[in-house]
């Protein structure tokens, strides 16, 4: 997609594949919650030879969403307030992040929103957004408090799961933004609770990889472009060498729950490394015939489920945008509302937010819903 060019046809398209990125993103985070925790053999036990076919009860009903949804959200807001409060001078886009992410560890321990809080916006008084959807511990203690981790100094050094990987497919959506920003913006936030390389430039590569898909690229040079960027940053092997392993084996054998498990199982065989989650959910996006098989691929093993299963949502929606989502899915999803309004307000922040606010004009009505405080 040609930046700068905002034309109808354009803006569709981009709108579109907004939509189709944080709702794929959301279908399998669903779809996977109910594989958290099992083994593929576990799975097969419990829902059929084929495991997983489609949504399946997990926290309380079909279609719930857990954090990794949750955050996602949050990481949108915290994007759009970041653009709205360059017109004060104020540009730091990883302060806006963080704020983003406290506000939605405040539904985390909240019961409700705070009305008196007048900084925080729409989807912070989201009341459905006021529930434990099993959050990660890396972010419960990164965002436990005030203080910004940095890349110097990063929150949970040693936290390596997939957590903040599973948030990060927004940045992709800033495609007016060059990827090595992307990349910059998504690692640097992604430490404010994960420290360790691994799981930082797995968010990382998510971002850079989203953003080529959003920009017209295919999925495998999209991968290629974060493979370039990521070989000259510190600590890169694992990832690098997870997103390797994707692409071989896209050309060794039948796509299938093993290929899957492969991948997905890291070597201490827990299934918790953000790299693995990551070489899946590219795996299972680069062979799909259409996104419910994607999907379906992506959840059915005994790695990250949820993780695996979000980001290769995200993949497939921004590839393919939201018309190719299967319908009966979407009908069942949490929060459909929210992340359908949350993606079009982003669109409208992108392509017309001059119209919405400046350093001399402003509308009451987007600042009250994206303030710049």
């Amino acid at each position: 997609m040609a930046t700068g060019l905002w034309g109808r046809v354009e803006q569709q398209d981009f709108r579109g594949r907004i939509r189709g990125t944080l709702l794929g993103s959301a279908l399998g985070d669903a779809l996977g919650a109910p594989a958290a925790g099992l083994s593929l053999a576990a799975l097969r036990e419990a829902h059929g030879p084929d495991g997983l076919t489609g949504p399946a009860p997990a926290l309380g009903r079909r279609g719930r969403v857990t954090a990794a949804t949750q955050l996602t959200l949050f990481t949108v807001d915290g994007l759009i307030r970041a653009h709205v409060r360059r017109d004060t001078g104020a540009w730091h886009p990883p302060t806006d992040l963080h704020r983003a992410y406290l506000r939605w560890a405040a539904t985390q321990h909240d019961w409700g929103p705070d009305e008196r809080r007048k900084d925080n916006g729409w989807l912070a008084r989201e009341e459905w957004l006021y529930a434990r959807r099993a959050p990660h511990r890396a972010c419960l203690t990164g965002f436990a408090d005030d203080v910004l981790g940095t890349l110097d100094q990063p929150k949970n050094p040693t936290a390596r799961d997939a957590a903040a990987a599973a948030r990060s497919a927004p940045f992709g959506l800033l495609v007016g933004w060059e990827p090595t920003l992307v990349l910059q913006l998504s690692v640097e936030c992604a430490a404010q609770s994960h420290g360790h390389p691994t799981a930082h430039l797995s968010a990382g590569a998510v971002a850079v990889i989203v953003h080529g898909l959003i920009r017209g690229d295919s999925l495998d040079a999209a991968v290629q472009r974060a493979l370039g960027l990521l070989g000259a940053r510190p600590g890169h092997r694992p990832v690098t060498d997870a997103l390797q392993r994707a692409l071989a084996a896209v050309t060794q054998g039948s796509p299938g729950p093993d290929a899957v498990e492969a991948l997905a199982a890291d070597e201490a065989g827990d299934g918790c490394d953000a790299a693995d989650a990551l070489a899946a959910a590219v795996y299972c996006a680069l062979v799909a015939e259409d996104v419910p098989q994607g999907l379906r691929l992506a959840v059915n093993h005994g790695g990250d489920s949820i993780a695996a299963g979000a980001l290769c949502g995200a993949l497939l929606g921004a590839l393919h945008g939201e018309t190719a989502l299967p319908a009966a899915w979407l009908a069942e999803l949490e929060g459909r509302a929210a992340l359908l309004e949350l993606a079009d307000d982003f669109a409208l922040e992108m392509t017309q937010g001059p119209s919405l606010h400046s350093s001399t004009t402003a509308s009451p009505g987007w600042l009250a819903r994206y303030p710049r405080g």
